[in-house]
């Protein structure tokens, strides 16, 4: 699993028009899912996620999580982020799960992530051609393969 987490001063998703998510302070996570992730690879990103001290204390230092910060998540799925680039100049995804396999991993990662920020969380739609806009806050961008744990 491959995710994206920047922290936003605002973010939002908008699909056919529509605002379908908006926040104000906190983190947009962009999600990839391919078919060797599992629940222990969900577990392990949302705590990562969740705990991560990137937002400043008292004194300007990055010493403070989301979830101690109060600030709110978006959570979109994006199968890109596995794109091979190896060969040519046209992206491979053949390492992206297929809908019936991501779906209910990327379900879980956002029922995973909830339960560790203790609040419900704001998502993009899955399969869905999204726009999302941010004003990343620093920028801070991070990103987190779960096959890099150690």
């Amino acid at each position: 699993m491959l995710a994206v987490v920047q922290r936003v001063t605002s973010s939002s998703v908008t699909i056919g028009g529509q605002v379908k998510a908006s926040i104000g302070k906190g983190l947009l996570i962009l999600v990839g899912i391919e078919d060797a992730d599992t629940q222990e690879d969900i577990d392990w990103l949302s705590a990562k996620i969740v705990n991560l001290r990137i937002f400043n204390d008292a004194e300007g230092v990055m010493n403070v999580s989301v979830k101690e910060d109060g600030g709110d998540i978006i959570v979109v799925s994006q199968f890109t982020l596995h794109a091979s680039t190896k060969k040519g100049n046209r992206p491979s995804y053949l390492k992206a799960s297929r809908p019936d396999i991501a779906i209910p991993l990327y379900t879980n990662f956002v029922t995973a992530v909830e339960a560790a920020l203790g609040k419900s969380v704001q998502t993009g739609e899955f399969g869905a051609d999204m726009k999302v806009s941010l004003l990343n806050d620093g920028p801070v961008t991070i990103i987190i393969d779960t096959k890099n744990k150690v």
